[in-house]
């Protein structure tokens, strides 16, 4: 599904650069130190750090090829494919360890977590977010809630169930890692569609468990699924919508 790096900028990556620098000062980045970002993706995270704190070193990691060589393309960090449950680094040789809108995806969480908190040093930060599927990321619910009035068998795929994007549900996990300090805090970004045809048009490309699905449709359950989210939203001229997504943030114990 996420494969196709330009497909993804388009479909997600737009709003994660808006995402980054709140994500940023919410997790208390500071110039000069070595990060880690799990689950780099195209590089958003990467270059926000790099505009922000150009004394900071930034290490990213990311399963998938094609996204690292996308990184690499727009960000002077170091880049590499790479586990998030199986972490090459030593013990503590960062300062802080991030992962922005990827913890969800990984199928073993806590092995990530506990990984990251491994390589982060004692009183440095492990932080995270991930959108908020449920009601926060206003693009994906309208979008499911279209496709369920359709074909309500696919209510079970909907990404409201997807993990850990509940609050709550990130705290309660660093908690449960033996972080300490743990803050968790929603961040809310403006998501701005020019036109129905932009809101759609990454859909089509096949990037993301939405388009992953539109991908699966025949033509004419294709143009059913267009012809809903044209009633439910406006047709003509911009479409203003709103993303949240849930932070955290903890400490490693000495």
């Amino acid at each position: 599904m996420f494969s196709a790096a330009a497909g993804y900028e388009r479909y997600m990556g737009r709003w994660s650069r808006l995402l980054a620098p709140h994500y940023l000062a919410f997790a208390g980045v500071k110039d000069g130190e070595r990060i880690l970002d799990v689950g780099t993706g195209t590089g958003s995270l990467a270059q926000a750090v790099e505009a922000a704190f150009p004394e900071a070193r930034v290490v990213g990691i990311d399963p998938s090829e094609a996204f690292v060589g996308y990184a690499k393309q727009r960000a002077r960090g170091t880049f590499e494919v790479g586990n998030a449950q199986a972490l090459r680094f030593d013990d503590a040789s960062f300062d802080h360890s991030m992962s922005m809108l990827v913890l969800n995806f990984i199928p073993d969480h806590e092995k990530a977590l506990a990984e990251m908190r491994r390589v982060t040093r004692p009183r440095g930060v492990v932080s995270a977010c991930v959108w908020d599927y449920n009601d926060g990321m206003q693009m994906l619910r309208v979008f499911w809630d279209e496709v369920v009035a359709l074909d309500p068998a696919m209510a079970a795929k909907d990404e409201r169930h997807m993990k850990l994007c509940l609050e709550g549900q990130l705290g309660a996990l660093w908690t449960k890692a033996g972080l300490t300090k743990v803050e968790e805090r929603a961040i809310t970004v403006d998501t701005a569609f020019a036109s129905f045809d932009d809101y759609w048009g990454p859909f089509l490309a096949g990037v993301g468990p939405g388009g992953a699905y539109v991908a699966s449709l025949s033509e004419d359950r294709r143009k059913a699924l267009e012809e809903r989210l044209r009633k439910r939203l406006p047709a003509d001229g911009a479409i203003a919508l709103k993303a949240r997504a849930w932070c955290v943030r903890g400490v490693p114990a000495t």
